[in-house]
């Protein structure tokens, strides 16, 4: 079995070793500099270490590791040009440090090379893990479709908000999972469950980033602090405090949020003030649990010795105990 670290650094290694081409250098620049600012690698190791589970080799599962990285930071990429965010993993994001056009051609590009290194899987399994990925694909797409709706909804209800999530965050820790599981020769009952361990383990991922935004520590998470507020943007957090909210603190909220002209301080303060009336962050937190502990039953439900979730078990830890 690998350690965690071991598949990080595999990983690493992995992603240094690509051969991005040089030319058009402001096509390919923009590639290597989204690269080289790391992120956490969540996905590709998930790929190493649902194969290592089912078993011992992990080379096989490799190229298909680096392709879910790769596409991962195609969508933020472009994910960052819609809500126009500057910041990323405490850099400038592409559109800021080039423009829009140069980042939305350098993420297309990014994401076929995604597909080139994907193209690479042993023939064996070729369909079931492009099967997955095409649909991982298309999930994050319908997703970040619902996300740009959600921004002229008046109202977004819970449940909405939290299929939208599923598609456009946890279908990706999914798939990844299932990606490494089919490798690894996992049956078809195993290559479910471990889904449904990465689906719930993404919907809590998803949660705790929400609260992380509004109260995180903006030198460990890497973006500002209150950014979803300041964007209006309908988060678990916003749609619990709109649920929640009575007569003058509901009209509060209200007026913050579709206030046009108001400092952006007075505005995150202000919003957080209702947040804490309300207990929005114990709810959120409670959420997250829930997740958590569903994620972990499926898990237990997988038909291997114990001790090769370990390794499955200290990602889901990391991830849920992060503060970035």
């Amino acid at each position: 079995m690998y350690s965690l670290e071991s598949l990080s650094e595999i990983v690493d290694k992995g992603i240094m070793n690509l051969s991005i081409p040089k030319e058009p250098k402001r096509l390919y620049e923009p590639i290597n500099y989204t690269l080289a600012t790391g992120g956490k690698r969540i996905r590709p190791v998930l790929v190493l270490a649902a194969c290592n589970a089912f078993s011992e080799s992990i080379e096989k599962a490799l190229n298909p590791a680096l392709a879910i990285e790769l596409f991962h930071n195609f969508t933020l990429i472009h994910d960052d040009i819609m809500d126009n965010a500057p910041i990323r993993r405490n850099n400038p994001t592409v559109f800021a440090k080039w423009n829009s056009d140069i980042a939305i051609l350098s993420g297309d590009a990014l994401s076929i090379l995604a597909y080139q290194l994907l193209s690479k899987t042993d023939k064996e399994f070729l369909i079931p893990v492009l099967n997955v990925f095409n649909s991982l694909a298309l999930g994050v797409c319908d997703g970040q479709q619902m996300d740009m709706d959600f921004e002229t909804n008046q109202y977004v209800t819970q449940d909405e908000y939290l299929t939208m999530i599923e598609l456009k965050t946890s279908i990706l820790l999914k798939g990844a999972l299932q990606i490494g599981a089919i490798i690894g020769g996992a049956s078809q009952s195993d290559i479910t469950q471990i889904g449904e361990f990465g689906k719930n383990l993404g919907l809590a991922f998803q949660l705790q980033d929400d609260l992380l935004d509004s109260y995180g520590d903006v030198n460990s998470f890497g973006k500002k602090i209150g950014g979803d507020i300041l964007a209006n943007k309908k988060t678990f957090l916003t749609i619990k405090a709109y649920s929640l909210a009575k007569g003058n603190s509901f009209e509060l909220l209200n007026s913050y949020f579709k206030a046009e002209n108001i400092d952006p301080q007075q505005k995150i303060e202000g919003v957080l003030k209702i947040y804490n009336e309300i207990g929005v962050k114990e709810i959120t937190k409670t959420k997250i649990d829930e997740y958590s502990q569903n994620a972990m039953a499926a898990l237990n439900k997988i038909s291997i010795y114990p001790e090769r979730k370990d390794i499955l078990s200290c990602l889901a830890e990391k991830i849920m105990s992060r503060n970035s």
